[in-house]
Protein backbone atom coordinates (compact mmCIF):
# COMPACT_ATOMS: atom_id res chain seq x y z
CA UNK A 1 0.00 0.00 0.00
CA UNK A 2 1.60 3.18 -1.12
CA UNK A 3 -0.13 6.51 -1.52
CA UNK A 4 0.66 9.74 -3.33
CA UNK A 5 -1.04 13.13 -3.51
CA UNK A 6 -1.02 16.38 -5.39
CA UNK A 7 -1.00 19.22 -2.86
CA UNK A 8 -2.18 22.74 -3.57
CA UNK A 9 0.45 24.83 -1.81
CA UNK A 10 -1.40 28.15 -1.80
CA UNK A 11 -4.44 26.73 -0.06
CA UNK A 12 -2.78 23.92 1.85
CA UNK A 13 -5.43 21.53 0.61
CA UNK A 14 -5.62 18.25 -1.25
CA UNK A 15 -6.87 18.44 -4.81
CA UNK A 16 -7.63 15.54 -7.12
CA UNK A 17 -5.61 15.09 -10.26
CA UNK A 18 -8.39 13.65 -12.37
CA UNK A 19 -12.01 12.73 -12.00
CA UNK A 20 -13.66 9.40 -11.34
CA UNK A 21 -17.32 8.40 -11.32
CA UNK A 22 -17.28 6.87 -7.85
CA UNK A 23 -19.29 8.38 -5.00
CA UNK A 24 -16.19 9.31 -3.02
CA UNK A 25 -14.66 11.13 -5.95
CA UNK A 26 -17.84 13.17 -6.35
CA UNK A 27 -17.28 14.19 -2.74
CA UNK A 28 -13.74 15.19 -3.55
CA UNK A 29 -14.93 17.24 -6.49
CA UNK A 30 -17.09 19.22 -4.09
CA UNK A 31 -14.13 19.56 -1.77
CA UNK A 32 -12.09 20.93 -4.64
CA UNK A 33 -14.73 23.56 -5.52
CA UNK A 34 -15.04 24.75 -1.92
CA UNK A 35 -11.48 24.06 -0.79
CA UNK A 36 -10.80 27.55 0.53
CA UNK A 37 -13.79 27.46 2.87
CA UNK A 38 -13.09 23.93 4.09
CA UNK A 39 -9.43 24.61 4.70
CA UNK A 40 -10.34 27.53 6.90
CA UNK A 41 -13.01 25.76 8.94
CA UNK A 42 -12.14 22.08 9.26
CA UNK A 43 -9.04 20.26 10.43
CA UNK A 44 -7.97 17.52 8.06
CA UNK A 45 -6.39 14.18 8.85
CA UNK A 46 -4.23 12.65 6.11
CA UNK A 47 -3.26 8.97 6.37
CA UNK A 48 -0.84 7.10 4.12
CA UNK A 49 0.97 3.80 4.40
CA UNK A 50 3.91 2.01 2.88
CA UNK A 51 4.83 -1.66 3.04
CA UNK A 52 8.33 -2.48 4.30
CA UNK A 53 9.62 -4.60 1.43
CA UNK A 54 13.16 -3.26 1.18
CA UNK A 55 14.70 0.07 0.30
CA UNK A 56 12.18 2.07 -1.80
CA UNK A 57 13.05 2.49 -5.46
CA UNK A 58 12.94 5.48 -7.77
CA UNK A 59 9.30 4.80 -8.68
CA UNK A 60 8.28 4.90 -5.00
CA UNK A 61 10.31 8.05 -4.49
CA UNK A 62 8.86 9.95 -7.45
CA UNK A 63 5.39 8.47 -7.23
CA UNK A 64 4.64 9.11 -3.56
CA UNK A 65 7.46 9.76 -1.10
CA UNK A 66 8.56 13.03 -2.67
CA UNK A 67 4.95 14.19 -2.62
CA UNK A 68 4.53 13.12 1.01
CA UNK A 69 7.36 15.44 1.99
CA UNK A 70 5.90 18.27 -0.09
CA UNK A 71 2.47 17.71 1.44
CA UNK A 72 3.98 17.88 4.93
CA UNK A 73 5.81 21.11 4.22
CA UNK A 74 2.88 22.89 2.57
CA UNK A 75 -0.07 21.69 4.70
CA UNK A 76 -1.87 24.03 7.04
CA UNK A 77 -0.68 23.74 10.67
CA UNK A 78 -4.08 22.30 11.64
CA UNK A 79 -3.64 19.32 9.29
CA UNK A 80 -2.65 16.06 10.93
CA UNK A 81 -0.39 13.75 8.94
CA UNK A 82 0.09 10.09 9.76
CA UNK A 83 2.50 7.83 7.88
CA UNK A 84 2.43 4.13 8.77
CA UNK A 85 4.97 1.48 7.93
CA UNK A 86 2.39 -1.26 7.44
CA UNK A 87 4.29 -4.34 8.57
CA UNK A 88 1.12 -6.34 9.25
CA UNK A 89 0.24 -6.06 5.57
CA UNK A 90 3.73 -7.28 4.68
CA UNK A 91 3.18 -10.70 6.29
CA UNK A 92 0.31 -11.66 3.98
CA UNK A 93 3.16 -13.44 2.22
CA UNK A 94 5.79 -15.39 4.15
CA UNK A 95 8.64 -13.22 5.43
CA UNK A 96 11.93 -14.02 7.09
CA UNK A 97 11.74 -12.36 10.52
CA UNK A 98 15.21 -10.83 10.48
CA UNK A 99 14.75 -9.58 6.94
CA UNK A 100 11.42 -7.97 7.82
CA UNK A 101 13.02 -6.18 10.78
CA UNK A 102 15.76 -4.90 8.46
CA UNK A 103 13.24 -3.81 5.84
CA UNK A 104 11.22 -1.89 8.45
CA UNK A 105 14.31 0.00 9.54
CA UNK A 106 15.31 0.70 5.92
CA UNK A 107 11.83 2.05 5.19
CA UNK A 108 11.87 4.22 8.30
CA UNK A 109 15.29 5.63 7.39
CA UNK A 110 14.07 6.33 3.86
CA UNK A 111 11.02 8.26 5.06
CA UNK A 112 13.26 10.46 7.18
CA UNK A 113 15.83 10.79 4.38
CA UNK A 114 13.26 12.09 1.87
CA UNK A 115 12.34 14.86 4.30
CA UNK A 116 9.57 13.67 6.60
CA UNK A 117 9.89 15.45 9.94
CA UNK A 118 8.84 13.42 13.00
CA UNK A 119 8.06 16.69 14.77
CA UNK A 120 5.42 17.46 12.13
CA UNK A 121 4.31 14.03 10.91
CA UNK A 122 3.45 10.95 12.96
CA UNK A 123 5.62 8.10 11.68
CA UNK A 124 5.01 4.67 13.17
CA UNK A 125 4.94 0.92 12.79
CA UNK A 126 1.45 -0.43 12.23
CA UNK A 127 2.07 -3.47 14.44
CA UNK A 128 2.96 -1.21 17.40
CA UNK A 129 -0.67 -0.04 17.52
CA UNK A 130 -2.78 -3.13 18.37
CA UNK A 131 -5.97 -1.14 17.83
CA UNK A 132 -5.48 -1.74 14.10
CA UNK A 133 -6.21 -5.44 14.47
CA UNK A 134 -8.94 -4.87 17.06
CA UNK A 135 -10.87 -2.57 14.75
CA UNK A 136 -10.23 -4.94 11.87
CA UNK A 137 -12.02 -7.73 13.74
CA UNK A 138 -14.99 -5.53 14.55
CA UNK A 139 -15.26 -4.42 10.91
CA UNK A 140 -14.86 -8.04 9.77
CA UNK A 141 -18.08 -8.92 11.54
CA UNK A 142 -20.05 -6.83 9.04
CA UNK A 143 -17.75 -6.92 5.97
CA UNK A 144 -19.22 -8.56 2.87
CA UNK A 145 -17.47 -11.76 1.80
CA UNK A 146 -18.97 -11.34 -1.67
CA UNK A 147 -17.42 -7.89 -1.97
CA UNK A 148 -14.06 -9.16 -0.75
CA UNK A 149 -14.14 -12.00 -3.28
CA UNK A 150 -14.21 -9.43 -6.09
CA UNK A 151 -11.28 -7.36 -4.77
CA UNK A 152 -8.16 -7.16 -6.89
CA UNK A 153 -5.48 -7.44 -4.19
CA UNK A 154 -5.56 -11.20 -3.62
CA UNK A 155 -6.15 -11.84 -7.32
CA UNK A 156 -3.00 -9.97 -8.33
CA UNK A 157 -0.91 -11.79 -5.72
CA UNK A 158 -2.19 -15.18 -6.87
CA UNK A 159 -2.33 -14.20 -10.57
CA UNK A 160 -6.03 -15.01 -10.72
CA UNK A 161 -8.07 -13.45 -13.59
CA UNK A 162 -10.27 -10.50 -12.62
CA UNK A 163 -13.46 -12.30 -13.58
CA UNK A 164 -12.78 -15.19 -11.15
CA UNK A 165 -14.37 -15.11 -7.67
CA UNK A 166 -12.75 -16.84 -4.71
CA UNK A 167 -16.15 -18.32 -3.93
CA UNK A 168 -16.40 -20.00 -7.34
CA UNK A 169 -12.85 -21.18 -7.93
CA UNK A 170 -11.66 -24.37 -6.22
CA UNK A 171 -8.09 -23.61 -7.24
CA UNK A 172 -8.24 -20.05 -5.86
CA UNK A 173 -9.74 -21.22 -2.56
CA UNK A 174 -7.00 -23.83 -2.17
CA UNK A 175 -4.22 -21.26 -2.52
CA UNK A 176 -5.88 -18.28 -0.87
CA UNK A 177 -5.01 -17.47 2.74
CA UNK A 178 -7.42 -15.63 5.01
CA UNK A 179 -4.95 -12.82 5.70
CA UNK A 180 -4.59 -11.98 2.02
CA UNK A 181 -8.33 -12.28 1.44
CA UNK A 182 -9.17 -9.96 4.36
CA UNK A 183 -6.35 -7.52 3.58
CA UNK A 184 -8.85 -4.77 2.58
CA UNK A 185 -10.54 -4.99 5.99
CA UNK A 186 -7.24 -4.27 7.73
CA UNK A 187 -6.59 -1.46 5.28
CA UNK A 188 -10.02 -0.01 6.12
CA UNK A 189 -9.19 -0.25 9.82
CA UNK A 190 -5.87 1.54 9.22
CA UNK A 191 -7.72 4.50 7.76
CA UNK A 192 -10.85 4.61 9.92
CA UNK A 193 -8.88 4.24 13.16
CA UNK A 194 -7.50 7.78 12.87
CA UNK A 195 -10.58 9.52 11.54
CA UNK A 196 -8.75 10.14 8.27
CA UNK A 197 -10.66 12.72 6.25
CA UNK A 198 -8.58 12.34 3.09
CA UNK A 199 -6.53 9.43 1.79
CA UNK A 200 -4.27 10.09 -1.21
CA UNK A 201 -4.04 7.03 -3.44
CA UNK A 202 -3.17 5.89 -6.91
CA UNK A 203 -5.92 4.75 -9.23
CA UNK A 204 -5.25 1.08 -8.40
CA UNK A 205 -6.23 1.70 -4.76
CA UNK A 206 -9.59 3.41 -5.39
CA UNK A 207 -11.45 0.12 -4.93
CA UNK A 208 -9.95 -0.30 -1.47
CA UNK A 209 -10.94 3.21 -0.41
CA UNK A 210 -14.49 2.55 -1.58
CA UNK A 211 -14.47 -0.56 0.58
CA UNK A 212 -13.28 1.48 3.60
CA UNK A 213 -16.15 3.88 3.05
CA UNK A 214 -18.55 0.95 2.84
CA UNK A 215 -17.18 -0.43 6.13
CA UNK A 216 -17.75 2.95 7.79
CA UNK A 217 -21.27 3.16 6.34
CA UNK A 218 -22.19 -0.31 7.59
CA UNK A 219 -20.87 0.39 11.07
CA UNK A 220 -22.46 3.83 11.33
CA UNK A 221 -25.84 2.57 10.10
CA UNK A 222 -26.02 0.27 13.11
CA UNK A 223 -24.19 2.27 15.77
CA UNK A 224 -24.46 5.94 14.80
CA UNK A 225 -21.95 8.34 13.26
CA UNK A 226 -18.80 7.07 14.95
CA UNK A 227 -16.41 6.41 12.05
CA UNK A 228 -15.34 9.14 9.63
CA UNK A 229 -15.82 8.25 5.98
CA UNK A 230 -12.59 9.10 4.15
CA UNK A 231 -12.55 10.99 0.89
CA UNK A 232 -10.46 9.58 -1.92
CA UNK A 233 -7.83 11.92 -3.30
CA UNK A 234 -6.58 10.59 -6.61
CA UNK A 235 -2.89 11.09 -7.06
CA UNK A 236 -0.97 12.41 -10.02
CA UNK A 237 1.66 9.79 -9.23
CA UNK A 238 4.46 9.59 -11.76
CA UNK A 239 4.80 6.20 -13.42
CA UNK A 240 8.38 4.95 -13.56
CA UNK A 241 8.87 1.83 -15.61
CA UNK A 242 11.30 -1.05 -15.24
CA UNK A 243 14.77 -0.48 -16.69
CA UNK A 244 14.83 -4.04 -18.07
CA UNK A 245 11.18 -4.36 -19.16
CA UNK A 246 9.86 -0.83 -19.80
CA UNK A 247 6.31 -2.08 -20.41
CA UNK A 248 6.15 -2.98 -16.68
CA UNK A 249 6.19 -0.65 -13.68
CA UNK A 250 9.42 -0.50 -11.70
CA UNK A 251 8.99 -2.98 -8.87
CA UNK A 252 10.90 -4.39 -5.91
CA UNK A 253 9.46 -7.81 -6.72
CA UNK A 254 11.19 -8.05 -10.12
CA UNK A 255 13.77 -10.83 -9.99
CA UNK A 256 16.50 -8.71 -11.62
CA UNK A 257 17.75 -6.04 -9.17
CA UNK A 258 19.13 -4.12 -12.17
CA UNK A 259 15.55 -3.35 -13.25
CA UNK A 260 15.22 -0.65 -10.57
CA UNK A 261 17.14 2.22 -9.01
CA UNK A 262 17.02 2.23 -5.22
CA UNK A 263 17.18 5.55 -3.42
CA UNK A 264 20.41 4.50 -1.68
CA UNK A 265 22.22 3.41 -4.85
CA UNK A 266 25.60 5.08 -5.34
CA UNK A 267 26.73 6.77 -8.59
CA UNK A 268 28.63 3.71 -9.86
CA UNK A 269 25.74 1.31 -9.27
CA UNK A 270 23.30 3.73 -10.88
CA UNK A 271 25.64 4.00 -13.85
CA UNK A 272 25.88 0.21 -14.19
CA UNK A 273 22.09 -0.18 -14.09
CA UNK A 274 21.46 2.60 -16.61
CA UNK A 275 24.18 1.27 -18.92
CA UNK A 276 22.39 -2.10 -19.00
CA UNK A 277 18.90 -0.57 -19.27
CA UNK A 278 16.89 -1.69 -22.28
CA UNK A 279 16.93 0.85 -25.13
CA UNK A 280 17.19 0.23 -28.90
CA UNK A 281 19.52 0.58 -31.86
CA UNK A 282 17.73 3.51 -33.52
CA UNK A 283 19.87 6.64 -34.05
CA UNK A 284 19.42 9.71 -31.86
CA UNK A 285 17.16 10.26 -28.88
CA UNK A 286 13.41 10.75 -29.19
CA UNK A 287 10.37 10.49 -26.94
CA UNK A 288 8.14 7.84 -28.52
CA UNK A 289 6.65 5.63 -25.77
CA UNK A 290 4.99 3.24 -28.23
CA UNK A 291 7.98 2.75 -30.52
CA UNK A 292 10.91 3.43 -28.16
CA UNK A 293 9.70 2.45 -24.66
CA UNK A 294 13.17 2.08 -23.12
CA UNK A 295 14.51 5.43 -24.31
CA UNK A 296 11.20 7.11 -23.50
CA UNK A 297 11.28 5.73 -19.95
CA UNK A 298 14.75 7.20 -19.36
CA UNK A 299 13.57 10.55 -20.75
CA UNK A 300 10.51 10.46 -18.48
CA UNK A 301 12.72 9.79 -15.44
CA UNK A 302 14.95 12.72 -16.39
CA UNK A 303 11.93 14.99 -16.76
CA UNK A 304 10.64 14.05 -13.29
CA UNK A 305 14.00 15.01 -11.82
CA UNK A 306 14.68 18.07 -13.98
CA UNK A 307 15.16 21.19 -11.90
CA UNK A 308 14.06 23.38 -14.80
CA UNK A 309 10.78 21.53 -15.23
CA UNK A 310 11.46 20.40 -18.78
CA UNK A 311 9.19 17.77 -20.30
CA UNK A 312 10.38 14.46 -21.74
CA UNK A 313 9.83 15.86 -25.25
CA UNK A 314 11.96 18.93 -24.50
CA UNK A 315 14.73 16.78 -23.05
CA UNK A 316 14.58 14.52 -26.12
CA UNK A 317 15.23 17.50 -28.34
CA UNK A 318 18.13 18.60 -26.11
CA UNK A 319 19.66 15.10 -26.26
CA UNK A 320 18.81 14.32 -29.86
CA UNK A 321 22.37 14.55 -31.18
CA UNK A 322 23.78 12.20 -28.51
CA UNK A 323 24.63 8.58 -29.13
CA UNK A 324 23.17 6.05 -26.69
CA UNK A 325 26.29 5.92 -24.51
CA UNK A 326 26.32 9.70 -24.07
CA UNK A 327 22.60 9.75 -23.40
CA UNK A 328 22.85 7.08 -20.70
CA UNK A 329 25.71 8.96 -19.05
CA UNK A 330 23.50 12.06 -18.98
CA UNK A 331 20.66 10.07 -17.41
CA UNK A 332 23.03 8.59 -14.83
CA UNK A 333 24.25 12.04 -13.80
CA UNK A 334 20.70 13.38 -13.50
CA UNK A 335 19.58 10.51 -11.25
CA UNK A 336 22.71 10.41 -9.12
CA UNK A 337 22.72 14.14 -8.47
CA UNK A 338 19.00 14.22 -7.66
CA UNK A 339 19.29 11.38 -5.14
CA UNK A 340 22.54 12.58 -3.57
CA UNK A 341 21.10 14.29 -0.48
CA UNK A 342 18.54 11.53 0.14
CA UNK A 343 21.20 8.84 -0.31
CA UNK A 344 23.66 10.57 2.04
CA UNK A 345 21.06 11.09 4.77
CA UNK A 346 19.83 7.51 4.40
CA UNK A 347 23.37 6.15 4.79
CA UNK A 348 23.93 8.29 7.89
CA UNK A 349 20.68 7.11 9.45
CA UNK A 350 21.48 3.46 8.76
CA UNK A 351 24.85 3.84 10.50
CA UNK A 352 24.99 1.81 13.71
CA UNK A 353 25.49 5.00 15.73
CA UNK A 354 21.99 6.12 14.72
CA UNK A 355 20.23 2.95 15.91
CA UNK A 356 18.87 4.57 19.07
CA UNK A 357 17.74 7.65 17.12
CA UNK A 358 15.65 5.55 14.75
CA UNK A 359 14.22 3.56 17.66
CA UNK A 360 13.29 6.76 19.49
CA UNK A 361 11.56 8.16 16.39
CA UNK A 362 9.39 5.12 15.82
CA UNK A 363 8.60 4.61 19.52
CA UNK A 364 7.48 8.22 19.90
CA UNK A 365 5.47 8.06 16.67
CA UNK A 366 3.84 4.78 17.63
CA UNK A 367 2.89 6.11 21.06
CA UNK A 368 1.39 9.21 19.48
CA UNK A 369 -0.54 7.11 16.96
CA UNK A 370 -1.82 4.82 19.70
CA UNK A 371 -3.12 7.75 21.76
CA UNK A 372 -5.08 8.94 18.75
CA UNK A 373 -6.28 5.43 17.88
CA UNK A 374 -7.40 4.96 21.47
CA UNK A 375 -9.91 7.77 21.16
CA UNK A 376 -11.59 6.11 18.20
CA UNK A 377 -11.57 2.69 19.82
CA UNK A 378 -13.05 4.01 23.08
CA UNK A 379 -16.09 5.21 21.11
CA UNK A 380 -16.25 2.01 19.03
CA UNK A 381 -16.04 -0.26 22.07
CA UNK A 382 -18.75 1.64 23.89
CA UNK A 383 -21.31 1.43 21.09
CA UNK A 384 -20.70 -2.28 20.47
CA UNK A 385 -20.63 -3.16 24.19
CA UNK A 386 -16.92 -3.95 24.51
CA UNK A 387 -15.75 -0.99 26.59
CA UNK A 388 -12.99 -1.63 29.11
CA UNK A 389 -13.83 -1.79 32.80
CA UNK A 390 -11.19 0.83 33.64
CA UNK A 391 -10.33 0.90 37.36
CA UNK A 392 -12.06 -2.42 37.97
CA UNK A 393 -9.54 -4.09 35.66
CA UNK A 394 -6.64 -2.40 37.42
CA UNK A 395 -7.68 -3.94 40.75
CA UNK A 396 -7.71 -7.51 39.39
Amino acid sequence: MLFGVRWHSRLGCCQPSWSCKSASTHAISGFNRHSKRLCATKAHVIFSGIQPTGVPHLGNYLGALQQWARLQNEALPSTQLLYAIVDLHAITTNQDADQLRRWKRETLATLLAVGLDPERSTIFYQSAVPEHTELMWILSCTASVGYLSRMTQWKSKLTVPDEVSALDSTSAKARLKLGLFSYPVLQAADILLYGATHVPVGEDQVQHLEFARQCADQFNTVHGEILVKPQTVLSSARRVMSLKEPHLKMSKSHQDFRSRIQVNDGPKLIGDKIRLAMTDSMPGVSYEPDHRPGVSNLLAIMSYLDGRGRTAEELARACNSMNMRQFKETVTSAISESLASTRDKYNRLMNKDETHYLDDIVIEGSNKARRQAGKTMAAVRQVVGLEHMGRALERI
